[in-house]
């Protein structure tokens, strides 16, 4: 069965609260998307005004991440030089983290860091996961140099990586239709490494989650087929099975 993570596309905290709390319990994990507005055209929840206050609360332990006792929280970086920024999102309590290929110099040098500072998501005492996302029109040979850096168990730095299903000037936004390149990108890097965990995360929907699957995708990260459903706990059943 496939993963299915809601993601939450947030233009306030109040609005980010209000999404957790309709997938508390029907989901494991959401993605939360942060958007500074630089790296994509558009800001989400905190850089809007008063979200830094609010994001400086939770990274004191003054107040804790909402439903943080119910759902893992995995935070999508879609920010300029994510490496500025993304311990203090660890802090607030991210157990995964997904880096854009486009989004800094040396991302490959940022993945090294976190792995020496907060081990493996195999490890007991934390269990940071790492994913690095890709636009459309990135070639994914742009990501062979991170996958082929292997740790001491014969194991990729990264736990997987994140397609863009939309064009980079929509990355961002919900709601928007895939590109269906995305499905040759998907078959390509599963032949190339075929025990990757690939994830797609944009213009994911019940029409075309069969066919993500059937290229190779693993995991679907979907916004509007869940919150937009009139029932959430079967939009997501139904994406899980998709291709069966």
């Amino acid at each position: 069965m496939i993963e299915v993570t809601p993601a939450i596309l947030e233009e306030d905290f109040e609005e980010l609260r209000g999404k957790m709390a309709r997938v508390s319990g029907l989901a494991p994990l959401v993605q939360i998307d942060i958007c500074d507005g630089k790296f994509v055209h558009r800001k989400t929840w905190p850089y809007v005004k008063g979200g830094m206050d609010e994001f400086a609360r939770i990274i004191a332990e003054d107040e804790g991440f909402p439903f943080w006792d119910s759902l893992d929280i995995e935070i999508d970086l879609m920010v300029r030089h994510p490496e500025e920024v993304v311990e203090d999102w660890i802090k607030a309590g991210a157990k995964s983290i997904v880096l854009h290929l486009e989004s800094g110099p040396d991302i490959l040098g940022t993945i090294e860091k976190l792995r020496n500072e907060y081990g493996t998501a195999k490890d007991e005492a934390f269990g940071l996961r790492i994913g690095v996302a890709l636009d459309i029109d990135t070639p994914n040979e742009d990501v062979f140099e991170i996958l082929d850096m292997i740790d001491e168990e014969g194991d990729s730095i990264i736990d997987f990586v994140q397609f863009m299903g939309m064009a980079p000037n929509n990355v961002g936004f919900q709601g928007q239709e895939l590109d269906e390149v995305v499905l040759e990108k998907i078959s390509d890097l599963r032949g190339s490494y075929p025990n990757i965990e690939i994830s797609v995360d944009g213009g994911v929907n019940f029409d075309n989650a069969a066919d993500l699957v059937s290229a190779g995708a693993t995991r679907l990260a979907s916004g509007s087929a869940i919150f937009e459903s009139d029932d959430i706990s079967e939009a997501i059943d139904h994406l899980k099975n998709a291709g069966e």
